[in-house]
């Protein structure tokens, strides 16, 4: 079975939502809500993916040191191995924007669980539920 790694990112705001990005038309799972990120390319480090594809994708820029290792996703799906480690971030430069026709949305930590999201997702949102109430601790 092929192994994709890919790496995704908890954007933290000041109130402790965080941001989600929707699966656009077209690709797999569309219509799905998901943490930002994506493949990591060959030679890159899983941060640097996530530099990469927050510019790419959002229209922000970070700073390598403000991003924090959080947890991990390792799921199986039909075709693919998906491992999928994941960071939080509470500081970044520029207001997020679907730079490539997804919709964006920020969301608490009650909300989470009523939007549909790919399997390899919902395993980290106590992870993620755990990390937006620090953010609002530390507000």
């Amino acid at each position: 079975m092929k192994l994709v790694l890919v790496a995704a990112i908890a954007l933290l705001d000041d109130q402790g939502r965080v941001l989600m990005a929707e699966r656009p038309a077209g690709k797999s799972m569309a219509g799905l809500w998901e943490f930002p990120g994506g493949k990591i390319e060959p030679g890159e480090r899983p941060e640097d993916c996530l530099i990469r594809e927050c510019r790419e994708e959002l229209g922000i820029d970070i700073d390598p040191t403000a991003l924090s290792p959080l947890t991990f996703a390792s799921h199986a799906y039909d075709d693919f191995h998906l491992m999928m480690p994941v960071w939080t971030c509470r500081h970044w430069c520029g207001e997020p924007r679907g730079c490539e026709g997804q919709a964006l949305k920020w969301v608490g930590r009650d909300a989470l669980d009523r939007l549909p999201m790919p399997p390899a997702d919902i395993p980290l949102l106590p992870a993620i539920r755990a990390a937006q109430d620090m953010a609002t601790d530390i507000s």
